[in-house]
């Protein structure tokens, strides 16, 4: 089946059995038979950038699974300050924790570019892992993964000495997104302006502008447009202590 394009000039994917991101996502690598069921369930939609896909605090209501396209994870203070918890990308599963626990979502999930999401009702979500054991080792591994996640965002932020350190440290998070130690000339697309940066690990716009001129005069970062590449990621790493 081809996959189609939507008037927001986003692709498409019709199907989750024709999914291009099937080795990647969470439920995608199941067997067909627990996949066609999933595919069956789902309630498909596309929106622009910009869109609240599900707000911090609001009842979980289901899953969605980001089939297509980027989205911000952000929480708010009491204050009313907001920091962005991370980027999300396609294939990832969004809300798991919340409708597992029966809880308000931690978080809000906003677009970032044009996406297509997946939505699966908490009872039927619920209903397909009581009938598909195997499943349920899946979401604790996922789950895992995502605490794993929240510790090392809490350590950048937290023990980070410096907003010189935090920043080099998720860009050279961002370079070595496969898990690895980035390499030399690794290089990556920026995915958020000067001010989410900034959101994310909680230093201001300005800041966030100082410090890219500072990394590129000196040679610890090249930039082309939206693109970065780390010359030489051991002299980045020198600014984490």
């Amino acid at each position: 089946m081809e996959k189609s394009r939507d008037p927001l000039r986003l692709e498409n994917i019709p199907s989750c059995l024709s999914c291009p991101v099937r080795e990647d996502s969470l439920f995608c690598q199941l067997g067909d038979e627990a996949l066609a069921e999933l595919n069956a369930m789902r309630q498909t939609s596309v929106h622009p950038k910009g869109t609240v896909l599900f707000a911090e605090g609001q009842p979980s209501q289901g899953l969605f699974i980001l089939c297509s396209g980027r989205a911000k994870l952000t929480a708010n203070s009491v204050a009313g300050r907001t920091m962005i918890v991370r980027v999300a990308q396609g294939g990832e599963v969004l809300g798991l924790s919340a409708v597992l626990s029966d809880q308000p979502y931690e978080v809000s999930a906003v677009t970032l570019e044009p996406v297509q999401v997946n939505f699966i009702p908490r009872s039927n979500f619920l209903h397909f892992l009581q009938k598909h054991g195997d499943v349920s080792l899946r979401v604790v591994q996922h789950l895992s993964m995502e605490l794993r996640r929240a510790y090392r965002q809490v350590t950048r932020i937290a023990l980070a000495p410096t907003a010189q350190a935090k920043l080099a440290g998720l860009l050279l998070e961002w370079a070595g997104a496969s898990g690895q130690p980035p390499r030399e000339g690794a290089q990556f697309e920026l995915q958020l302006t000067h001010e989410e940066i900034g959101a994310l690990i909680g230093s201001s716009r300005e800041t966030i502008t100082r410090l890219l001129t500072d990394f590129r005069s000196k040679g610890l970062i090249q930039t082309q447009g939206t693109t970065i590449a780390l010359p030489n990621p051991q002299e980045l790493e020198e600014l984490l202590t």
